[in-house]
């Protein structure tokens, strides 16, 4: 005797497999029917849309289509019917799942074009593949919908500064001033030499020691722009999410007192975008060009000629390492700048993502010379920054973090 599978079950199954799998799932759980609530509908409707190889809401009536779920052809225009389907998505479905449906939407259906309407842009849920997207496609982008695509980048980019500033502001601080770790004066910033220079006359030779009347600190300001830092980030197209969290990290940056911050981009040409990323790192976005060939060797020889104090200069490169310029002129160079006391890193990938796709004999290459590679996770860069400035092995900091070097 066969007993029926709880109908809840069953219907989350339906959703996941699809209508193509009704007929099966109704047998093999036993129950004479499934039943999808009106939410479940809706749900699946946006499902299918993308899933579905049958389905296009662009082209059919999916957002309208009848309870049954069969689907027929549609009339209208797609923006509107797009944006309801972005809404449908954002309503019934968590958050991280919206950003996984929307993605695929782009991907599998093509729909990339749609986000140049307004009410369709203004429906989407931010995050970094969207900016990713958009990016790709700013060239193309019309005038009615560049503030909307403006107020969606920044709103992703506002979020990621909130989940960076403080560890890194505090990583910085943290290896070149302990000072700053606390407004107010304390044991680790007194000055003692001056201390004990303007307080003899308060010897006391009865205790046979010095009564201090006045205790003096060290001067802040004297800490402003003690180091150098160099963002130097390849903009071909498969660096996208890395170029983001860069744009972050280098406003960052250029917002402590203590750092004198270049943030340079490049594919064949070399761009300096230190102003904008200075300013907003929203500029700077807009001015990439996501694509194109790769020189790094280029950028490189760029960049030394902001390095007036080797030992003073922490070099950060963002890139795959897939050269299309001189290879042995990049090893040849990197290899000039760590012999000369720079602290120089290669992120092969800086993102939240998994392994990266990258030139292993470059990285190797560098490696050897004492430029540490490997992909790093915002979450992990600043203690890789901080190691970095204090001069720690950052291959062996690497991986006591998890961060696996080449």
């Amino acid at each position: 005797m066969s007993t029926s599978v709880d109908s809840s079950v069953v219907a989350r199954w339906r959703l996941i497999l699809g209508q193509s799998a009704e007929a099966q799932l109704t047998v093999s759980s036993g129950n004479a029917s499934i039943h999808l609530s009106e939410d479940e509908l809706i749900m699946d409707q946006a499902l299918a849309a993308i899933y579905d190889e049958t389905s296009d809401i662009v082209n059919s009536g999916a957002a309208n289509s009848s309870a049954t779920g069969q689907r027929g052809a549609g009339s209208g225009k797609s923006a509107p019917r797009l944006a309801k389907w972005l809404g449908d998505v954002r309503n019934f479905f968590p958050e991280d799942i919206v950003s996984v449906i929307q993605h695929d939407a782009m991907e599998r259906k093509g729909w990339k074009q749609l986000l140049f309407e307004p009410e369709v842009l203004a429906t989407v849920k931010p995050d970094i593949q969207l900016v990713g997207t958009l990016l790709s496609l700013k060239g193309k982008i019309p005038e009615k919908t560049k503030d909307t695509a403006r107020l969606l980048v920044k709103a992703v980019v506002d979020d990621l500064v909130k989940r960076m500033e403080e560890d890194l502001r505090r990583a910085v601080t943290g290896a070149l001033n302990r000072r700053e770790h606390s407004p107010l004066p304390s044991l680790s910033g007194i000055d003692w030499t001056r201390t004990i220079k303007r307080n003899l006359k308060h010897y006391d030779a009865e205790r046979q020691q010095i009564i201090p009347e006045r205790f003096y600190f060290y001067d802040r300001a004297r800490r402003s722009k003690e180091w150098t830092v160099i963002v130097d980030i390849d903009q071909s197209g498969s660096m996208a999410e890395s170029i983001i969290w860069a744009s972050v990290v280098g406003s960052i940056f250029a917002s402590i007192p203590s750092l004198s911050t270049r943030v340079v981009v490049f594919d064949t040409e070399v761009v300096d975008l230190t102003e904008q990323c200075a300013n907003d790192p929203v500029d700077m976005l807009f001015g990439i060009q996501l694509g194109g060939g790769t020189d790094i060797q280029k950028s490189v020889a760029y960049c030394e000629q902001f390095i007036d104090q080797p030992k003073k200069t922490l070099f950060i490169v963002i890139s795959d390492l897939y050269e299309g310029g001189n290879q042995a002129g990049l090893i040849r160079r990197m290899r000039h700048l760590k012999e000369s006391g720079v602290r120089t890193m290669c992120l092969l990938a800086l993102s939240d993502e998994g392994k990266p796709f990258y030139d292993e004999h470059v990285a190797r290459s560098l490696t050897r010379d004492g430029t540490p590679c490997f992909a790093c996770t915002p979450a992990l860069l600043p203690q890789l920054v901080e190691g970095a400035l204090k001069g720690q092995d950052l291959t062996e900091l690497a991986k006591k973090l998890g961060t696996k070097g080449i």
